[in-house]
């Protein structure tokens, strides 16, 4: 994933079809020193996907229902390419299935489009430092009404946590109860430096791209 420099703004793409929500979130993040709003406002995945591609932005924003090319595509296709960006999934929280499909195409995580504007800046923030940005209780809602219905994966998801040391394996437990690094650390009694590493070979030995998806092998695997 794209870091930005130090000390450089953290540039930011909004992808809705709504204008209004657009003017909202862009007026919401300038007022952020450490964050710069890309001009250009992509109003479907298509043209989202194309932005991306131009401007190289750290974060996008990114709508899940749209015209044309909807989130979830362009989310699989922006994450596919070298070095993408975080991408955060804006929804009213109506569809689980839909919300998954985008984590599981890439999505770093997701926001409600009623987010109180200090947990949007924070949460764009977050995720560039590589920490999750779903709430414990909204994580496990999430990902245990989708994975109950399937269990299918159950012994593919086991093989993969297979791969997992001992320690490796209850760091990918505590991620997939939505726990920060710093709340691994302290249940783990670990310093957060070393919990970075540990979620590293996680994210790499389960070919995982983001924390979320992490936990949706652990939830498949029954092991939370």
């Amino acid at each position: 994933m794209m870091t930005p420099d130090d000390g450089q703004p953290i540039r930011v793409l909004l992808v809705d079809d709504d204008a209004l929500v657009r003017a909202g979130l862009r007026l919401i993040l300038r007022g952020a020193p450490d964050m710069e709003v890309l001009a250009e406002d992509p109003a479907d995945g298509a043209a989202a996907v194309a932005a991306a591609r131009a401007h190289r932005p750290d974060v996008i924003l990114m709508d899940i229902r749209m015209p044309r090319v909807d989130g979830i595509e362009a989310t699989r296709t922006i994450a596919a390419q070298p070095d993408p960006p975080y991408i955060i999934v804006l929804t009213t929280f109506d569809s689980d299935d839909l919300i998954v499909q985008a984590l599981r195409a890439g999505a770093s995580g997701f926001l409600l489009k009623d987010t109180p504007p200090e947990r949007l800046v924070d949460a764009v923030r977050s995720v560039v430092a590589g920490d999750p940005i779903l709430s414990p209780s909204v994580t496990r809602q999430l990902v245990e009404r989708v994975t109950a219905t399937h269990d299918d994966g159950r012994d593919a998801a086991r093989e993969r946590l297979a791969t997992l040391t001992g320690r490796e394996l209850d760091v990918a437990q505590l991620i997939g109860q939505g726990l920060s690094n710093a709340d691994i650390a302290r249940q783990l009694y670990m310093g957060v430096p070393t919990v970075k590493a540990h979620v590293s070979r996680v994210l790499a030995k389960l070919g995982a791209d983001n924390r979320v998806q992490v936990a949706i092998v652990v939830h498949d695997a029954g092991a939370d």
